[in-house]
C-alpha cells in the first residue's frame, strides 16, 4: 500500500513525487498499449485493461502559461507530451486544440461563400480580446471573445447575435454561406503524434441546437425558438447539412472516432429540445458514420439521466466525459443499464471529484472502488475526465490518480 505520509501539498518540484511511469515511446512490452485498448473498447470487446485517458488540457495550459509546471514535466511542451511522460492513454479530441483562440476543433476549416470575415486579436493587458465582423448585405454582425489569462479560459463577452428583430436577416445570410473544409493531414498528423499512446478524436462537429446557443447565447435561443419557428427551422436544416457533409468528409477520410461538441445537459439540451432540434443530426451522422466504420460520440456535460435512452436509440455510440452527482445526475453504472448493451461512456473523474480527493490514500480508495463497480463494463468504459482538470489541481493529485490506475487496471 502506498505511504501516505507524502500526501501534504508541497512544492511542485519535490522530488518525493513518485517518478513518471513508463516513459514516453517506451511502453512494458507485456502491457497492452493505449491504441489496442481503446481499439477493443472502441470494438465492444474487453480490453486487457482498464483505458485512464484523462483531459488535462487547460491544467496543462494554465500551469505553462504562468511558468508553474512542475520540474517533472517542464520539457513538455504540449498537452500530448505530458500524457505521454505520465504513460497515460490518449482518447482525446483537444490534444490538438489551440487553447488560447477555441473551445475545440482545429482539424477543419470554416469558410464563407458569400459574406466577408474579419477577425481581430487585442492584447488587454495579459488577456486576449478576439474580435470577428461577418458583413452580410443585410448588416454587420460581429462577436467578442476573451481568454482570460489568470484563469486560461475563453469566454464569450459578445455573441454574433443580439438583437434578432435587427439582425435575423444578416444571421439568415451567415448560415446559409457557412461550411467547413476537413483537413486530412492535420489528422493524420496529430494521429502519428499519439502513435501508439490512442486515438485523436475529430471533436470538429455541433448540432443545429448547439449553433444557436454558440451564436445567440441559450437564452435568446428560446426567444428565437418561440417567436421565429419557421426561419428558425430552415437556419437549422442549413446548418445540419453543412455539419452532415464535415461528416461525412471526416468519414471518408478514415476518422475513426468523431465528436459534437455540444455540452449536452438536460438544462439546456430537454429531452423535448433534443427530439426535436437535435435528433435528426444525431441519427444521421450516426448512420453517416457506421456506414464508414467510425464511431460517434456526443460532449456531456452535467445532467444526463433524462436524455440517455433517447440518446442511444438514435444509434449514438458514446457520451464524453458524463458526471456522476452532484455534478451530474446518474451514476456511471446506471448509466450502463439505461443505454443498453452497444453504448460506450467516458467519465468517472469529475472536477468536483478530484477536489474531493486531497490524499492519496482517498484516491486509491476512490477509483479502487469505481473500477469494482465498473468492471463489468470494461468492455464499454473509458476512465476520464469529466470534461476538464481543474487548473488549481495540485501536481501530487494528478501522480496520486495515475498510480491508483496502475495498481488497479
Amino acid at each position: 500500500m502506498p505511504d501516505d505520509s507524502k500526501d501534504q501539498p508541497g512544492n511542485y518540484g519535490n522530488p518525493e513525487i513518485p517518478a513518471a511511469a513508463p516513459e514516453k515511446g517506451s511502453p512494458v512490452s507485456s502491457r497492452q498499449n493505449g491504441h489496442e485498448a481503446i481499439r477493443a473498447v472502441l470494438e465492444r470487446r474487453r480490453p486487457e485493461r482498464l483505458i485512464y485517458a484523462p483531459n488535462y488540457w487547460q491544467w496543462f495550459s494554465h500551469q505553462r502559461a504562468h511558468g508553474t509546471l512542475p520540474a517533472e514535466i517542464a520539457h513538455c511542451q504540449t498537452q500530448l507530451e505530458l500524457l505521454q511522460t505520465l504513460g497515460l492513454d490518449v482518447f482525446s479530441r483537444n490534444v490538438y486544440c489551440d487553447q488560447r483562440r477555441c473551445w475545440f476543433g482545429g482539424l477543419s476549416e470554416c469558410q464563407f461563400q458569400d459574406i466577408r470575415v474579419e477577425q481581430t486579436e487585442t492584447p488587454a493587458g495579459n488577456d486576449l480580446l478576439i474580435t470577428r465582423t461577418f458583413h452580410t448585405s443585410a448588416g454587420d454582425l460581429t462577436e467578442r471573445q476573451r481568454h482570460v489569462h489568470d484563469q486560461s479560459t475563453l469566454v464569450q463577452e459578445k455573441f454574433t447575435v443580439s438583437d434578432t428583430a435587427r439582425e435575423l436577416d444578416a444571421y439568415e445570410q451567415l448560415v446559409a454561406s457557412r461550411r467547413w473544409k476537413f483537413i486530412a493531414e492535420r489528422y493524420q498528423r496529430q494521429q502519428r503524434q499519439v502513435g501508439q499512446h490512442g486515438l485523436v478524436v475529430a471533436g470538429e462537429l455541433f448540432s443545429p441546437l448547439k449553433m444557436l446557443h454558440f451564436d445567440l447565447g441559450p437564452e435568446e435561443t428560446t426567444f428565437l425558438l418561440l417567436d421565429h419557428p419557421d426561419r428558425v427551422a430552415e437556419l437549422l436544416a442549413q446548418h445540419e447539412q453543412a455539419q452532415l457533409d464535415l461528416v461525412r468528409q471526416m468519414a471518408e477520410s478514415g476518422v475513426p472516432v468523431m465528436m459534437a461538441m455540444d455540452n449536452l445537459d438536460t438544462l439546456f439540451h430537454t429531452p423535448r429540445y433534443v427530439e426535436q432540434y437535435s435528433a435528426s443530426f444525431y441519427e444521421q451522422a450516426s448512420r453517416i458514420c457506421h456506414e464508414w466504420g467510425s464511431l460517434f460520440f456526443i460532449h456531456a456535460c452535467g445532467r444526463q439521466r433524462a436524455n440517455l435512452k433517447q440518446i442511444a436509440a438514435l444509434g449514438v455510440d458514446g457520451l464524453e466525459g458524463v458526471a456522476s452527482p452532484p455534478l451530474g445526475d446518474v451514476e456511471l453504472d446506471e448509466a450502463f443499464a439505461l443505454t443498453g448493451d452497444r453504448f460506450l461512456l467516458t467519465g468517472g473523474l469529475s472536477a468536483a471529484d478530484v477536489d474531493r480527493l486531497q490524499t492519496r490514500k482517498a484516491t486509491r480508495l476512490y477509483v479502487r472502488q469505481l473500477f469494482d463497480r465498473l468492471r463489468p463494463y470494461a468492455h464499454r468504459f473509458l476512465f476520464a475526465s469529466a470534461c476538464n482538470t481543474a487548473f488549481t489541481t495540485r501536481w501530487e493529485q494528478l501522480i496520486w490518480l495515475r498510480d491508483a490506475w496502475l495498481e488497479f487496471e
